[in-house]
């Protein structure tokens, strides 16, 4: 780490390692020049996460979660050398605080519930995102040599990761194995994975499809596949299994926080998609000054590049990619759930937007009300959101 002093040189230097005496010796640092509870001495990290970021944060400390990418512009200020080193680095984030900290924003002091659901709304995200991986992998695998299975949960919503395949797959995990399967072990392997309704119907649909006529590879290269699906198989079992209790983790802590009120008022917009919005806009309401901060740094607003003769309005690339998915599907969900939020997304379509443009303005409206209605603690209302004369003309 390093302190600049008023005309920008190093007033101090420290190198520290990840434990709880290094952090000491930080803060010993920051006291002998002139830190301290009343005033403390605000800290510039390229992180937002991290030990050393919550250390930091503890008491009034304002911490700047700068991005790489604007340090390395800061950077070029210093030296055209491109030369690159950790105290240098460290110096560059010192002066940045020094000289352009009202450009910047400091980490929100989101509440202690806001922060374990951001945990666990991003974990259960992620956990969702390796479970369709694992999905294509596995189709990817079965379409090679047993296109039997692939047509038997063609009719079933993520037909693969439904237990009742996974249990099927487990007891026959090749064609020449499926083949001989008969009724009551396709029974017994339904029942295995919860299916407690349709059990014979079920098993009779499997076991034709399994016994009409298809290519196969060699027995023994069919083995060796077999025994490649297992082992993804497995990976998948454990996939589905952790997606589920992260679902059901992040629902409590979601539910018990105040904003979930107002969050679930709004159309299409459940738990786990709720949860995922809360994680990352927080509920420190002096984070957004106003509704558009908030929209840009979902993705939602445009942006103008204008020079000259030169004018272009488009979508902004840089976002949080999180906040700019989770609203892509909420936007989805509002259609079928709100008539308002429908006749806007077909009014955008019939002046020529695309479905993600159309869907992505949508997004932007609905985000100006949930801001509004996040301030104001009021719940969701159609007619004041989407008015009748919208509508009629619509």
């Amino acid at each position: 780490m390093a302190m600049a002093d008023d005309s920008g040189k190093p007033a101090a230097r420290l190198r520290i390692d990840d434990t709880l005496a290094g952090y000491q010796q930080l803060l010993e640092l920051l006291a002998e020049h002139g830190d301290s509870e009343a005033s403390p001495i605000p800290v510039a990290i390229e992180t937002g996460r991290g030990l050393l970021v919550a250390f930091l944060r503890q008491g009034k400390r304002q911490v700047y979660a700068l991005n790489p990418m604007s340090v390395a512009r800061y950077r070029d200020r210093h030296s055209v050398s491109r030369k690159k080193s950790d105290p240098g680095d460290a110096l560059v984030l010192a002066n940045i605080l020094r000289t352009d900290a009202d450009m910047h924003r400091p980490m929100a002091n989101d509440s202690e519930l806001a922060q374990s659901v951001a945990v666990l709304a991003r974990a259960q995200q992620d956990a969702t995102w390796n479970r369709q991986q694992l999905t294509n992998q596995l189709r990817s695998l079965l379409r090679d040599y047993y296109p039997a299975a692939l047509e038997a949960v063609a009719g079933w919503q993520n037909g693969l990761c439904r237990p009742e395949a996974r249990a099927i797959l487990a007891a026959a995990p090749t064609p020449g194995k499926a083949a001989a399967m008969n009724r009551k072990r396709l029974g017994t392997a339904l029942k295995r994975a919860g299916r407690v309704r349709g059990i014979e119907a079920e098993a009779e649909r499997w076991m034709e499809v399994f016994q009409r006529p298809q290519a196969r590879h060699p027995k023994l290269v069919e083995d060796a596949l077999g025994q490649q699906m297992v082992g993804l198989l497995r990976q998948l079992d454990a996939a589905c299994r952790t997606v589920d209790e992260l679902a059901a983790a992040t629902e409590k802590a979601f539910r018990q926080h105040p904003d979930a009120e107002v969050m679930l008022s709004f159309p299409g917009l459940g738990v786990q998609l709720g949860a995922r919005i809360l994680a990352e806009i927080g509920d420190d309401r002096s984070r957004f000054d106003d509704a558009r901060g908030l929209k840009a740094y979902a993705g939602a607003a445009p942006i103008t590049r204008a020079s000259g003769k030169h004018h272009y309005v488009g979508r902004r690339r840089v976002k949080n990619n999180r906040l700019h998915d989770a609203g892509f599907l909420w936007a989805f969900s509002a259609l079928t759930a709100s008539g308002g939020a429908n006749a806007h997304y077909r009014r955008r379509r019939a002046r020529g937007d695309f479905h993600a443009a159309a869907l992505r303005n949508l997004f932007n409206r609905m985000l100006g009300q949930l801001h509004h209605c996040l301030q104001t603690r009021t719940l969701f209302d159609e007619t004041t959101a989407f008015p009748m004369p919208l509508l009629a003309a619509a």
